[in-house]
């Protein structure tokens, strides 16, 4: 969850009242956020010291998708209404005479199609104002704005500029102005190298890099506001004296669009001369479609008293709901047609209201939740564990006794890894790709987890040989028969990293977790045990050449048939020199034996690998040292978890 930084005196001087460290936190607690941290500790041992210091701050986790209290002003707002020092404020636009007004080009549909704007008039900033205005922007980025990928924000001193406003795509090299804290013009193309050695920036270029149009927006006279989502104009900078400011949003979200503009607007719309008081901008585009913005009507909903009762296991009254809501700046009423119906205004700043059960949400906090009562479930279960987790804890321990570490990798990795970097080939039939990787690190769900521990043996290459490390956890495939075309495979695998291979050492692996699933190893003179499992060498481009071999396991209930019964010769059926081998019957004897090995392969089942790795695949990990690895799937071992209540009737 975000984490806002609030100074400690200004917010309780905007709450009315001072807080103990324990009362504040209670009442976050009660209100559905969280306090993380205090500074006044830390702030004043290091005066005591004469060290420099800031001012105590409070440092308070607020959810995610709660945008209005990404900001000291949303917080003290919010938590006045809840602890009912005051109304929840009313949001207006204001028009003016002459609306501003801004048009959008047709190339914008190349890059970012979507734009908004508003205007704060006649603000008064202080220097802790100024900064919780320009950090609400970065949160935002941070947050719905995904890193300015979907949308980006620009503020601007609309004193320095001449409306109308036009949001054009130009190719780079069209483009030139003055950025932000640059004293020289720079073309759109220089800047791009410009700013890959500044690490606040670098990580926006690739957003627009390789479009082939920017998007930029001018003035009247041609003067550049910004060319988001990269830099904003030093020409149209703001500072501590702006006193009309002009906020412009660009996006390739229209949804996103309109939450990020109206709660820069709204957030700091207090500051205003007329508080709570916007201005619109008229915006135009390609298509003739004029949009005023911001749109900071509330949007009517309806939520049941019913419902929200048999939730929260209580018996409130419509009345009473409604003004439980109010505490969390929704305006309710009860629907004059259905007293059991409250009709509920959820305001331009509240877009995490998607349903009733947000609403009945909403209800229990204002309620409390420590106010709910306390009763025993109407119905009571008994848990298991599922099959597949037993079978993998009994694993894990057996393994962590033996000495091995068990790691915990992620289950994405990079295509490379799970393939090139093993010497095995995509058949673009198995692995599950990710469509939009953010990285390059994670762009398929791994089919095997031998890239996992190699990395994880990677960064811990300088600790102490042997390196023992391995994982009990799944993989995932595709398949078509599924209903969501995929599925999960529970494997387990070990690796060993050494001066010497160690290939002994993870057969003993093998070994002992066999004998703990009681699967006993069959070997040449009991081929024809009914249950087991056994090696098979094989040859496999992640395994060292003539140092790999199959595992294979035959479950219970499949024996195979015995060749030397199947070869035997009827008794009063053919020669002598038949029977010794040659003639029709000796080739008939070939062909059931060929059929009878066929038979036996199937019936086995093949479960994994094991081995030396090949040179090139510890190369490729940049792993120093020879390995070996084991990894074979576990689902054959499970057991039908057996049901805890069973009808004797």
């Amino acid at each position: 969850m975000p984490t806002v930084a609030v100074d400690k005196e200004d917010l309780f001087e905007r709450l009315g009242q001072s807080y103990t460290t324990e009362e504040f936190d209670h009442l976050c607690f009660e209100f559905g956020i969280e306090l993380d941290e205090d500074t006044t500790v830390e702030v004043e041992e290091a005066v005591k010291k004469g060290l420099p210091a800031e001012r105590p701050q409070l440092k308070i986790e607020v959810p995610a998708n709660r945008y209005d209290l990404l900001c000291i002003e949303g917080i003290a707002r919010a938590l006045r209404v809840f602890l009912q020092k005051q109304k929840a404020p009313v949001y207006k636009l204001v028009e003016p005479a002459s609306m501003l007004t801004a048009t959008v080009s047709p190339e914008t549909a190349q890059i970012r199609p979507f734009f908004a704007c508003a205007i704060l008039r006649n603000v008064a900033f202080t220097p802790r104002s100024y900064a919780s205005f320009m950090d609400l922007q970065d949160k935002l980025h941070q947050n719905i704005c995904r890193r300015r990928q979907l949308v980006a924000i620009g503020t601007h001193d609309l004193d320095t500029l001449e409306p109308p406003f036009r949001y054009e795509a130009r190719p780079p090299n069209n483009i030139k102005f003055k950025p932000l804290n640059k004293s020289e013009e720079y073309t759109a193309t220089e800047l791009m190298n410009i700013y890959e050695g500044e690490k606040h920036l670098a990580r926006y270029l690739h957003i627009i890099r390789d479009s082939p149009v920017y998007p930029i927006i001018y003035d009247k006279q041609d003067r550049v506001l910004s060319m988001p989502p990269i830099i904003n104009s030093e020409h149209s900078k703001i500072t501590l004296d702006t006193k009309n400011i002009f906020i412009d949003v660009t996006a390739t979200d229209e949804t996103k669009l309109n939450i990020v503009v109206n709660i820069v607007a709204t957030m700091f719309s207090e500051y205003c001369a007329e508080p709570y008081s916007i201005e619109p901008v008229r915006v135009v585009y390609p298509d003739g479609r004029t949009v005023i913005q911001p749109d900071i009507s509330s949007r009517r909903t309806t939520a049941r008293a019913s419902y929200i009762n048999s939730c929260t296991a209580l018996s409130l009254s419509s009345e009473e709901i409604a003004s439980l809501l109010e505490r969390m700046s929704l305006e309710a009423s009860v629907s004059p047609s259905n007293p059991d119906e409250i009709q509920v205004d959820v305001p331009c700043t509240r877009p995490d209201i998607f349903h009733e059960c947000d609403i009945m949400e909403d209800t229990a906090i204002a309620y409390g939740f420590n106010n709910l009562p306390r009763t025993f479930p109407t119905t009571s279960t008994v848990a298991q564990p599922l099959a597949v987790s037993k079978l993998s804890d009994l694993v894990r321990q057996e393994w962590a006794m033996a000495g091995w570490v068990e790691v915990l990798p992620l289950i994405l990795c990079s295509h490379d890894e799970n393939f090139a970097w093993l010497n095995r080939k995509d058949d673009n039939q198995t692995a599950i790709k990710l469509a939009n990787p953010k990285t390059a690190e994670y762009q398929v769900i791994r089919t095997s987890l031998l890239p996992g521990l190699l990395k994880t043996i990677r960064e811990n290459r300088k600790h102490p040989l042997p390196i023992r490390v391995f994982e009990t956890s799944d993989i995932a495939v595709k398949d078509k028969s599924a209903e969501r075309q995929s599925r999960n495979i529970r494997h387990a695998a070990a690796v060993w990293c050494n001066k010497t291979a160690g290939f002994e050492i993870v057969c003993g692996l093998l070994d002992r977790i066999m004998a703990m699933l009681e699967v006993p190893r069959i070997f040449t003179h009991t081929e024809n045990a009914t249950h087991g499992y056994y090696l098979k060498e094989t040859e496999d481009p992640t395994f060292f050449p003539g140092r790999a071999a199959k595992i294979f396991y035959r479950p219970k209930g499949n024996p195979p048939y015995s060749e030397s019964q199947m070869s035997q010769t009827p008794s009063g059926s053919g020669t002598a020199q038949e029977a010794a081998g040659s003639g029709p019957i000796a080739a008939v004897k070939e062909a059931v034996s060929a059929a009878v090995s066929k038979l036996k392969s199937t019936d086995d089942v093949e479960i994994g690998l094991i081995g030396i790795l090949h040179p090139t695949v510890v190369e490729k990990f940049e792993i120093p040292y020879p390995c070996s690895a084991l990894e074979f799937t576990l689902e054959p071992f499970m057991k039908e978890v057996p049901h805890i209540w069973a009808d004797d009737a």
